[in-house]
């Protein structure tokens, strides 16, 4: 069978690699438009079920990349200077650029050589191939084009935000809410190297108008953003990578495939960074297509077959993202809770984990927090 990938992000590089891994004598070709070094944004994130469910599959990758992590088993609330440890909630990190260079060197170890800086600008290109991957990101080439075929929907978050680094090193995946005098902000921070870390920072639009935001560059707006956080930041300056504000797009296609085309990961769909799986699922959405395609000779019934399996499991899932994003959106009114009821609505916010559920995962916490709520620690 003859492949072409488009798009060298995670997703992309982590179906050609598999494919071409157990399929060698098929030809997988991998198309990425931008240099092999370029990145946008910084770390990207993996809770501990997301790394279990890849070692199912692949321990060989695990085991390789989980020495160059960052990893941590709580989640640090900040709130008016105040702080909450929520325990049980593991996570681990990793530079994105060190991810993608490591996949990119799997990819060359089965035999598959990428061709960066090769942009395709119509599907024609591409005549002749038996299936093509899309694995193109946001902005996909082939879902744009055939947008009727996949039942493309696209609409934003109301909430602005912007992605920097820092060379401040956080102990664990941190939230800071901060009020000011002229709106409220938040910043999503965490380490993903031993020297830099991920950093966030959110408002609502309302906010984002009264700082002027729209008629600000990047370096304007990254020096708010420092005096907004000066104390998160203890000295350190954030670092900008095309750092520009934003609203979160949430894509979502209704068909997976159409012909000999077929979606992978934000392509196909989108996930609230405040759930950290964008990765996570572009990688998972490979592994789930390269077992549909063995599990059948034909390929429409395969591209069926792997729609059939994963919709349901990525619905979930993006459901709970959707939750979560509309907390995100209110969050100047939930910093209006005491410390442990604001804790409490952020970790329950998805909806996906309930009262037992956070007691069995989260005994510390939920012991504060109940002795709070009856008349211990102000909650």
């Amino acid at each position: 069978m003859r492949i072409a990938v488009i798009g060298g992000g995670p997703g992309g590089l982590y179906f050609a690699y598999l494919w071409k891994k157990r399929h060698p004598e098929d030809q997988v070709d991998l198309f990425e438009q931008n240099p092999a070094d370029a990145t946008w944004g910084f770390g990207v994130v993996f809770s501990d079920q997301a790394l279990e469910f890849l070692r199912a599959d692949d321990p060989e990758t695990v085991d390789a990349i989980a020495p160059h992590m960052e990893s941590w088993e709580n989640i640090t609330l900040n709130l008016g200077g105040d702080s909450v440890a929520i325990d049980g909630v593991g996570f681990s990190s990793i530079g994105r650029l060190e991810l993608l260079r490591f996949l990119q060197q799997r990819a060359l170890e089965v035999g598959i050589t990428p061709r960066f800086d090769t942009q395709i600008h119509a599907i024609d290109q591409l005549n002749g191939y038996d299936l093509i991957v899309a694995a193109d990101g946001l902005n996909s080439l082939v879902r744009r084009a055939y947008e009727g075929d996949f039942g493309t929907s696209l609409s934003y978050s109301s909430n602005k935000f912007v992605w920097y680094g820092t060379s401040k090193r956080f102990d664990t995946l941190s939230q800071t809410f901060v009020k000011t005098d002229r709106g409220a902000f938040n910043a999503h921070h965490y380490r993903y190297s031993p020297t830099m870390s991920t950093f966030l920072v959110e408002c609502d639009h309302a906010t984002w108008q009264a700082y002027g935001f729209a008629y600000k560059d990047v370096e304007q707006s990254k020096g708010v953003c420092e005096e907004v956080f000066a104390d998160t930041l203890g000295g350190h300056c954030l670092v900008s990578n095309k750092s520009v504000w934003r609203n979160f797009p949430w894509v979502w296609n209704e068909h997976w495939s159409f012909k000999n085309m077929v979606l992978i990961g934000d392509a196909l769909h989108s996930a609230h960074f405040s759930i950290g799986s964008g990765t996570r699922l572009a990688i998972e959405d490979a592994i789930a297509l390269v077992k549909a395609l063995e599990s059948d000779a034909h390929l429409t019934t395969a591209l069926h077959r792997y729609q059939a399996a994963r919709k349901p499991v990525v619905q979930k899932l993006v459901n709970a993202a959707r939750t979560s994003a509309f907390w995100y959106e209110h969050f100047a009114q939930h910093m209006q809770q005491g410390l442990m009821d604001f804790a409490y609505s952020y970790i329950t916010r998805s909806g996906r984990i309930d009262d037992a559920r956070l007691r069995h995962m989260s005994p510390a916490f939920m012991a504060r927090y109940e002795a709070a709520k009856n008349g211990g620690d102000e909650a």
